[in-house]
């Protein structure tokens, strides 16, 4: 994406700030001159030809992720400290030349979906102030939604970096567990934690993610550039990709209306070549409920007990009824409870793995409703456990996730959430490409046709089969003077025939790429098919044909292989 300079975007960050009011998102803000001074001194480097890819933009930070220069509450005044150093995603971000202007507000210790149980306020949705914001990134995901910054770091255990995100109608993307370090990150649960990037487009979100990703040295649970390496091959989307879906009667206590948006947003990706089939998850839902309903909840008070059992004269004023209760309660478990449900999980996590063989990623709803303030007060504790439904289950079973908008219901955000194995972020993010741009087609005649050589160049850019066409008898088919030979396609007036061919599927930002890096005498030009209709599609120019075979006769270029073969 183009940015504005440096100086502009923050004048222009510190002027919606006043205009919109909202002071409950934040719990510290930067002074206007210091950060008008740091962007300066970007804006400086980048003329003198720095590569600054995030200059230009600026960005809020949770209050639970240390930030040089700011004090970390984790929404708890008597938890206050000043951190010596950013934390490893903070450092990175400004290294790639994002400006901090504050830290955001959230569920006190990263407990809670809702963006209530804070006491520096309750956020309020971005969209309708009457309604929850979502947590516990809340403070986060609404400065983005407003256009306060164009990027928020936020944390995600049971769902906090994608729940908000569907709640405020942006992006919201958390990375496979351990790719981004969390050294500097007060913990919730040490070995669940994930730091999560939302913004209001997909390529900024996707982006700062994966600038913020590899190992620091220092975070023991970071994942290994040898491991990702590993599973490169294996990350981006395959060519006929198939999706998976909750079945019906796992898509019961949806908000009314969701459903119907939920089955919109699956023929959407339908119509762009993806295959869309219903799969049991009954698994991952149960997996899920234990999250808090079963002694993985002791490492939270691993985390934060110790404070909270020391201030318990403070619960109900500084410290949240609800979190309090909840991160307590965690020191009743034991150690035989936590190993059963260590088993119980890897379990479920091998029938959830077997129901989603063959499939490349889940779509799922990322929440199961958008309750008031005022009625979530009625109900904290049941209120809150409804919004995990679909999220609860990521990090447990080391998935990647990404949440991402899918329309509006009754004037409020519909989200939706693309959820696949570890190190496959990739094609997560292939897959809300799909989703969120009109799919854009392509003709393929020789050497991009499936199990063809330069294949998987159509794979690369998130390109997927769509179907087997012939195109309309008006054409002409060559094999160049090229070593390999190379197909030339070409509309004649005459003594034409129809050519066999594929109509691939890509992504806008795919389509750009590939067409950008074709080679003389290639182009892409309007194909006519014997159905009447048009696509883009390979054609070459005439002077190429010139001296060249002409294989028309054999209907397409396999059968032309196929024949020089056997002579």
């Amino acid at each position: 994406m183009t940015h504005p300079t440096a100086v502009d975007r923050v004048h222009a960050a510190y002027r919606r700030l006043r205009d919109i009011d909202r002071p409950e998102i934040w719990i510290s803000l930067r002074d206007m001159d210091d950060a008008l001074a740091e962007a300066a001194s970007i804006d400086a480097r980048v003329a003198a030809g720095e590569d600054l890819p995030l200059a230009g933009t600026v960005a809020g930070i949770k209050d639970n992720i240390d930030v040089e220069g700011f004090d970390t509450t984790a929404a708890a005044p008597s938890f206050r400290y000043r951190p010596d150093n950013d934390a490893t995603a903070v450092r990175r971000l400004r290294e790639a030349g994002s400006v901090i202007i504050g830290k955001t507000n959230l569920d006190q210790f990263a407990t809670g979906l809702v963006g209530s149980r804070s006491p520096y306020g309750a956020v309020r949705n971005a969209w309708h102030p009457e309604r929850i914001s979502g947590g516990s990134s809340s403070g986060s995901a609404v400065a983005v939604a407003l256009g306060i910054v164009d990027i928020a770091l936020g944390t995600d255990t049971a769902g906090s970096g994608r729940v908000p995100a569907a709640l405020n109608g942006i992006i919201g993307v958390k990375l496979t567990r351990g790719r981004i370090p969390t050294t500097g990150v007060v913990p919730a649960c040490r070995t669940l934690d994930c730091v999560t990037v939302f913004a209001r487009e997909l390529g900024t979100a996707r982006q700062a993610a994966e600038l913020l990703a590899g190992p620091d040295g220092i975070d023991p649970l970071a994942r290994t550039a040898e491991e990702a390496a590993q599973h490169a091959a294996g990350a981006a989307l395959s060519a006929r990709p198939r999706v998976g879906i909750p079945t019906a009667d796992q898509l019961d206590g949806l908000a009314p209306g969701w459903a119907d948006a939920f089955h919109a947003a699956a023929r959407r990706l339908a119509d762009t070549g993806v295959e869309v089939v219903e799969v049991d998850v009954s698994p991952l839902l149960k997996a899920a409920e234990m999250l808090y309903n079963g002694a993985f909840v002791a490492e939270r008070y691993a985390a934060v007990g110790a404070h909270i059992d020391g201030h318990r004269e403070l619960i109900g004023t500084d410290l949240d009824p609800s979190v309090a209760a909840i991160i307590l309660g965690g020191a009743e478990k034991t150690a035989v409870e936590l190993f059963l449900d260590r088993e119980r999980l890897d379990r479920l996590g091998a029938v959830a793995r077997t129901a989603l063989s063959g499939c490349d990623a889940l779509l799922t709803p990322t929440t199961t409703w958008h309750p008031t303030l005022e009625a979530l007060a009625a109900d904290p504790i049941g209120g809150n456990s409804r919004m995990g439904r679909y999220t609860n289950f990521a990090n447990l079973l080391d998935f990647a996730s990404t949440a991402i908008p899918a329309g509006t219901v009754d004037g409020l955000p519909f989200g939706v959430m693309i959820t696949a194995a570890a190190f496959r972020d990739l094609a997560v993010h292939q897959l809300a490409e799909r989703l969120l741009a009109p799919a854009i087609e392509i003709l393929v005649v020789g050497a991009h046709l499936t199990d063809q050589p330069l294949n998987h160049q159509l794979v690369a850019a998130g390109g997927s089969f769509a179907r087997t066409v012939q195109t309309s008898a008006d054409y002409a088919l060559f094999a160049l003077d090229t070593t390999p030979p190379k197909p030339g396609l070409l509309r004649v007036a005459t003594g034409g025939a129809a050519v066999t061919g594929e109509v691939w599927s890509l992504p806008a930002a795919g389509f750009g790429s590939f067409v950008a890096s074709l080679p003389a005498p290639m182009t892409i030009g309007r194909v006519s098919l014997d159905d009447g209709q048009a696509v883009p599609g390979f054609l070459c120019e005439p002077v190429a044909t010139e001296g060249a075979e002409n294989i028309s006769r054999y209907g397409g270029w396999l059968a032309w292989q196929r024949a020089r073969a056997l002579s």
